[in-house]
């Protein structure tokens, strides 16, 4: 962007920042700290019920982290179609919908629909980070940009504090003691599904509220209509190209 351009961006940009808006991306900063967060809970506690070794179980965070390779570029044609707004409803919907599916997989205790589901968190989790940045960023002046993207940080930073804390209590903390390996080689087949069963039930109530939680957000944030931010969210046509200006493609 021009000169020019830039100037009429900052000349555009609101006067004062929405105090309402902000206070709801930063829930979402905090929603999405506490969620990754929780990972380091869930993947020591699938090791044991689920009888994981070290490489089954570490593909909770590759199934997580991956969707943030996979849905990135999707979702920055999701946000160029329908905008910031909608995308935020859409982005915590998925969320929501994504917790919600660990309430079957702990139902029949299987790991290919535990990964699924962190996948579907993963990808509504991309969505919003792909816009909340920049969204924070424009929410007010230009002068205080860098300020309220260090106060939605904080947030981010106080859910992954809080998440362990919380993961420990309502999902290590209902759990039976590890079985052994003798213990597990004394159970027949159906003894060892029905504890499977047993053990991974603790996930459901953490996961049933983040995903009511998520929802509500949704709802919230869909009949609040957050701003829209015309001066960035409107297509500026750009004829010039970065490859034509030797000094950039020096550096």
């Amino acid at each position: 962007m021009s000169g020019p351009e830039s100037t009429a961006v900052a000349a555009q940009a609101p006067a004062r920042t929405d105090k309402t808006a902000m206070a709801m991306l930063s829930s979402l900063f905090f929603a999405w700290g506490f969620l990754t967060c929780l990972n380091d809970i869930l993947i020591p506690h699938l090791k044991n019920v689920l009888e994981l070794n070290y490489a089954q179980a570490m593909l909770v965070q590759f199934a997580f982290f991956g969707s943030y390779f996979v849905f990135s570029l999707p979702s920055g044609r999701i946000i160029e179609t329908i905008g910031y707004s909608r995308s935020m409803v859409a982005g915590l919907a998925t969320m929501g919908c994504g917790a919600s599916l660990f309430v079957p997989a702990a139902s029949i205790a299987s790991f290919p629909m535990f990964l699924t589901a962190l996948i579907v968190l993963a990808a509504g989790m991309t969505l919003l980070q792909t816009l909340a940045n920049p969204y924070v960023a424009v929410l007010g002046p230009v002068r205080t940009a860098s300020s309220r993207l260090n106060l939605t940080q904080a947030f981010n930073s106080l859910g992954t504090t809080l998440a362990p804390i919380f993961g420990s209590i309502l999902i290590l903390g209902t759990a039976a003691e590890p079985l052994t390996h003798g213990m597990r080689q004394a159970m027949s087949s159906g003894q060892l599904h029905a504890y499977q069963i047993h053990e991974a039930a603790s996930v459901k109530m953490p996961y049933i509220g983040l995903s009511l939680a998520l929802f509500a957000l949704a709802a919230v944030v869909a009949r609040y209509k957050l701003p829209a931010i015309f001066h960035v969210e409107a297509r500026i046509e750009i004829k010039d190209s970065v490859w034509r200006h030797k000094r950039p493609v020096a550096i």
